[in-house]
């Protein structure tokens, strides 16, 4: 087993221990552990908001210190929606907001992805915070939260009057159209009340929206996009 006593003790929540350590002139804040977990970001990782508030407390930490393909603790915080080590690291004056890790994932894109409206909307109280920054893959926040259907975090994000609600990823498929794909109505209608989304953008192969909700059988959401039904007269 690898890591130092700190990291253990900064895991595991004891702040006892942690104060105790920290003590110590000697301390290495940021030595990680074999897949490169510091004490801060593993704390943050398991939600132990005293731990955090102790490490934050010391002038000489990074609280930007990426680890595992380049997550910060900020990030892993978001990752698992706990809110209270959000706020903790958010309070930090030396805080990256939008540092993403190695897949371009910010931590506001994963709040969304992973439907944590509170977060998302905390995230976006930040100055710094880019509602439209993508991943790799062009998959902006509003995209992911789309696409799994969270409505909360697509409502918080189509309240920022800088928000791109019809971005498409790198295959050309919009929030929309992913939306449709998946059956998420409710996403659906929030997107379809907005002036600057086409409900016919198509992606790179042609097929719009409509097309993806009718392939995969998404009735309601086809009724949305195609509200008009047919008369008895066009039935016959």
């Amino acid at each position: 087993m690898s890591g130092t006593p700190l990291f253990w003790a900064a895991r595991g929540g004891h702040e006892g221990v942690v104060r105790a350590l920290l003590e110590r002139k000697d301390i290495n804040l940021h030595k990680p552990d074999a897949n490169g977990s510091t004490p801060l970001s593993s704390a943050a990782f398991n939600g132990h908001e005293g731990v955090v508030g102790i490490l934050l407390g010391r002038d000489d930490i990074n609280p930007n210190h990426p680890g595992y393909h380049g997550q910060t603790p900020l990030w892993l915080a978001t990752y698992y929606g706990s809110g209270g080590v959000v706020k903790l690291l958010l309070g930090r004056d030396d805080i990256n907001p939008d540092k993403p890790n190695e897949d371009g994932e910010t931590p506001l894109l994963r709040a969304a992805r992973n439907g944590y409206t509170g977060v998302v909307q905390t995230l976006l109280e930040q100055d710094g915070v880019n509602p439209n920054k993508p991943d790799l893959f062009n998959r902006t926040p509003i995209w992911w939260a789309a696409c799994n259907g969270n409505e909360g975090a697509v409502r918080a994000l189509l309240g920022r009057g800088d928000i791109s609600p019809d971005e498409p990823d790198w295959g050309g498929q919009t929030p929309l159209s992913r939306a449709a794909e998946h059956g998420h109505e409710g996403v659906a209608k929030l997107l379809l009340g907005r002036s600057d989304v086409n409900p016919d953008m198509p992606d790179v192969d042609g097929h719009p929206p409509l097309w993806w909700a009718t392939e995969n059988g998404q009735a309601g959401v086809i009724a949305l996009l195609q509200p008009q039904s047919f008369s008895t007269n066009d039935a016959a």
